[in-house]
């Protein structure tokens, strides 16, 4: 593992930078003054998923052109998320040779891989926010893929993360990327080949799904496969890896998350075998947990001085709050449901693909087959629970939310618009993007901007 080499500091000095550590990290030269709009990684700042500040739109009418500003065609398929700093809009995408395989979405079982021996081409695009015209389009990577794809996700699935003035772009076996906000390419690194497959099949391959983020001057990556899984920082000026820690498990689709908080920042990862917590500084082990469900896919958040951690591909299929700043191994004993680290557990009530958020006091998890709960984030207690749709669709879009309104997108690409709060109520308006739709959106300034299959669309006044 690789560290950061410190001089003999004196006990004044050690205490000085343990409180510069501990500090909310301030804007540095690599680092552009925050916009307005601002959504710059994977469910946007900390992964919360929460705008407030500007009036959201309810209802829009793709087909007729009502309440959609732009829509732009987006070339080949990929299933990474917008993102957004200022006037521009950031996605990737990979583009086949020939025309694109079928996209098969909906709630089935089928974990054979696509085999697909066509050349590809990985792309990173930056769309002007206001007119939906593309700026630029960067070819990082060309070739045959080195990982095949499940039937449900694409060869870009992770989704960019920007601070302004670096863009990074995850491509897993391709490659890392990091471009400047005008598509200059600044370096890449080849991580090796990242097989984020089914751990019980190996064969069955499903390409890779963590999305990079980025916290002061680094980019963090965890890589969480078949074998010798790691977190990694790199300089964000120059790509130079300054610290990696290896992880004892096995293939993941999480993306971390750093929450900065008052007594120190903390790096919190999803996973089967170990959940847990890093100095995201130095990449050292603050605290793990055991108890997960293996194929871990959303991403922890962090709200009210708790850490949200959930998975539900098997059992325990759980939700937990843990508690800030937590040390050593906080795994739950037997049939316990909270310890001096953990405030609360909920058996059974896990999300397998989506993100939960929390919204004001209440936490919101929404299942793949469209069952949404609403708990109170702070006790874990079931406030309302209901079936979003006909319980046919898939849903692996996170939702998100702002203005008093939780936003909720079924695969079909049904856009579900409920009035937030502790009552259970009916959706305010469901809205068709009459495609496909597996990325979660991004909020921006009084808009919404919504990936669907084959168009990007800006919705809002």
């Amino acid at each position: 593992m690789m560290r950061f080499a410190t001089p003999t500091l004196t006990c004044l000095a050690i205490a000085a930078l343990a409180a510069a550590m501990r500090a909310e990290p301030p804007a540095t030269s690599n680092t552009a003054p925050k916009p307005k709009a601002c959504w710059p990684q994977f469910r946007g700042e900390e992964a919360r998923g929460v705008v407030d500040g500007a009036p959201l739109p309810t209802k829009w009418d793709v087909k007729k052109g009502e309440g959609i500003k732009w829509k732009t065609a987006i070339p080949g398929l990929g299933l990474s998320s917008p993102i957004i700093w200022g006037d521009r809009v950031y996605l990737t995408t990979c583009v086949r040779a020939g025309g694109e395989k079928e996209l098969k979405v909906g709630l089935y079982g089928d974990i054979e891989p696509i085999n697909d021996g066509a050349a590809h081409s990985w792309h990173l695009l930056a769309l002007n926010a206001k007119d939906g015209k593309i700026a630029w389009n960067q070819t990082a990577y060309k070739g045959v893929p080195k990982i095949k794809r499940h039937p449900k996700s694409s060869h870009a699935n992770c989704t960019p993360a920007t601070d302004g003035t670096h863009v990074v772009a995850f491509f897993g076996s391709e490659g890392l990327y990091c471009y400047d906000t005008g598509g200059k390419l600044l370096w890449k690194k080849d991580l090796g080949v990242l097989d984020g497959g089914y751990f019980a099949v190996p064969d069955a391959q499903w390409e890779f799904g963590s999305s990079p983020i980025i916290y002061r001057d680094m980019v963090l990556v965890q890589c969480d496969v078949q074998k010798d899984s790691f977190l990694a920082a790199f300089n964000i000026s120059d790509g130079k890896e300054l610290w990696r820690t290896p992880r004892d498990d096995v293939p993941t689709w999480s993306t971390p998350t750093v929450f900065a908080g008052n007594d120190r920042p903390e790096l919190i990862v999803n996973g089967f075998k170990h959940m847990g917590g890093y100095d995201p500084m130095t990449g050292k082990e603050l605290w793990r947990m055991g108890g997960g469900s293996d194929i871990p896919v959303p991403t922890p958040i962090v709200s009210h001085n708790l850490i949200f951690l959930t998975n539900s591909h098997s059992e325990p299929s759980a939700i937990y709050a843990v508690q800030l700043g937590a040390a050593g191994d906080i795994t739950l004993k037997g049939n316990e449901t909270s310890n001096a680290s953990v405030a609360w557990m909920k058996r059974g009530q896990g999300n397998y693909m989506q993100t939960p958020l929390v919204y004001r006091d209440l936490l919101y998890a929404c299942k793949d087959n469209g069952i949404l709960s609403c708990l109170d984030a702070k006790t874990g207690e079931k406030k309302y629970r209901v079936r979003v749709g006909s319980g046919n669709a898939g849903f692996t879009a996170s939702p998100v939310a702002g203005d008093d309104k939780l936003y909720v997108t079924s695969e079909e690409g049904e856009v579900y618009v409920f009035p937030t709060g502790p009552e259970e109520r009916k959706p305010l308006a469901v809205n068709k993007l009459n495609e496909s739709s597996m990325a979660t959106p991004a909020i921006g300034d009084g808009v919404l901007f919504l990936r669907g299959q084959r168009h990007l669309f800006c919705v809002g006044k």
